[in-house]
């Protein structure tokens, strides 16, 4: 009997190692995977697999992109992100994906949805959640992030992430963001407290640079900058907390 053809599609290494090990049986053969967008568009065009699976936060190019460019494939694909918010769900549904799972997913749960979408003749598109729920926090960031552009591959995403976190674990640490904030998040990561702020201030500058200042003012609900006038690191990183905190987070 031939196997289901998959290509997996995700930033993180060990959710492609996850998938690869249970998706590889009797039933499945993984032929491929990646973490970039571009590549897994290149993918998807010449090895036509009959699954893809994968997030919508990829390396250099994001999953809408992607859907965008493999529209008219024949190959089916799952989204699987941590992304829930209905914006970004309804975003790929129309983009073509046959299902859009929530992460932290269940691989049994998720074979399933595989071989529903490999047995149904329909379009129609489903959302499933798992039990577990996904990390409020890193949820709400990762969606502040791709709604003002800033992209997952370069380093001040990770930084500029640690950094939110601490500000909202800790407002006070804001003023204090050369003397304990910088080398807090330098001393996770091996690096130094000036290439941790270097990284965030180019992480800001690409956001602004993508001109998506009309997402930005629209996400804090007040006209917070033009496109000429960039926040400070401190700044962008109290107003994202502060929206946060006022929101429960």
């Amino acid at each position: 009997m031939k196997k289901t053809t998959l290509v997996l599609a995700d930033e993180e290494e060990n959710v492609l190692d996850e998938l690869r090990k249970n998706f590889n049986d009797e039933n499945f053969e993984v032929i491929a995977t990646t973490t970039s967008g571009e590549e897994l568009i290149s993918l998807i065009r010449t090895r036509k697999p009959d699954i893809v699976i994968m997030d919508i936060v990829l390396k250099g190019m994001d999953g809408f992109k992607v859907l965008e460019s493999v529209a008219g494939e024949k190959s089916k694909i799952i989204v699987q992100s941590a992304l829930s918010m209905d914006g970004f769900i309804n975003k790929a549904i129309n983009l073509g994906a046959k299902y859009y799972c929530i992460k932290p997913f269940d691989v049994g749960t998720l074979k399933d949805r595989v071989h529903d979408v490999l047995g149904a003749d329909n379009t129609n598109t489903k959302v499933f959640f798992n039990a577990k729920s996904p990390n409020h926090i890193e949820e709400k960031i990762t969606n502040i992030f791709i709604t003002v552009g800033i992209p997952a591959h370069i380093k001040g995403y990770q930084f500029l992430r640690e950094a939110i976190k601490l500000a909202i674990a800790n407002p006070e640490i804001i003023n204090s963001i050369t003397k304990k904030l910088y080398p807090t998040i330098a001393e996770k990561y091996d690096t130094s407290a000036s290439k941790v702020e270097r990284a965030i201030r180019h992480a800001i500058e690409v956001a602004w640079n993508r001109g998506k200042i009309e997402n930005i003012n629209n996400l804090f609900g007040i006209k917070v900058y033009s496109s000429n006038e960039k926040p400070t690191n401190g700044e962008f990183i109290a107003l994202v907390a502060d929206k946060m905190l006022i929101e429960g987070a």
